[in-house]
């Protein structure tokens, strides 16, 4: 996997938890930069253990799937990338009705997770490419404390739009990511 495709990676793997950041941010009277850095750390922290264990499920299965691994890392990007691309595009909003005053640890850690679960996919399709998955997980983390950083300070201004968007964005990105991965193996096998 070539550094391009990481950093994209990596920041695809972020607009979900950016999505709900900004709803988080929406919800509270005024985030200062010490809120959002809290929240931004939690959800990296959470977004970068994710695929290690994803990776780890599955390197463990990696004997079964060698022949299939492209086809396994694609078709999970594919469907990541489209579940994406569906909640981006509906119309309903999955913080709604939640806009408490002040977020707990809890709540930030339970919409973490939430929102990492993708991450855990895509951690296990990594384990069927040639990537290093403590530098993706890194990548994840430090992309996710950022994205989640900015998106509760963009928050209260933005809404609920951006975020729904960003969300289609990392879509097509994880789309892309999962056809590169293909046609570079494809093209592999035709040399």
């Amino acid at each position: 996997m070539s550094p391009i495709s990481l950093i994209l990676l990596a920041f695809a793997m972020s607009t979900d938890a950016f999505a709900a950041a900004i709803g988080k941010g929406s919800a509270l009277n005024k985030p200062n930069v010490l809120m959002a850095l809290r929240t931004g750390l939690i959800f990296g922290v959470i977004e970068a253990t994710t695929p290690v264990i994803g990776w780890l499920l599955g390197q463990a299965a990696s004997s079964y799937v060698e022949q299939w691994d492209h086809w396994i890392a694609f078709v999970l990007l594919l469907a990541l990338g489209l579940h994406m691309i569906h909640n981006g595009l509906s119309g309903k909003d999955d913080e709604a009705g939640e806009k408490p005053d002040q977020h707990s640890f809890w709540l930030l850690a339970a919409t973490a997770v939430a929102t990492s679960i993708d991450a855990l996919a895509v951690g296990i399709s990594l384990a069927f490419v040639d990537v290093s998955i403590w530098v993706a997980a890194l990548a994840i983390g430090l992309a996710t404390t950022t994205m989640v950083t900015i998106g509760i300070m963009l928050g209260r201004v933005l809404g609920a739009i951006v975020g729904k968007r960003a969300e289609v964005i990392g879509g097509l990105v994880l789309m892309c990511i999962g056809g590169a991965i293909l046609f570079e193996h494809l093209s592999q096998v035709n040399r």
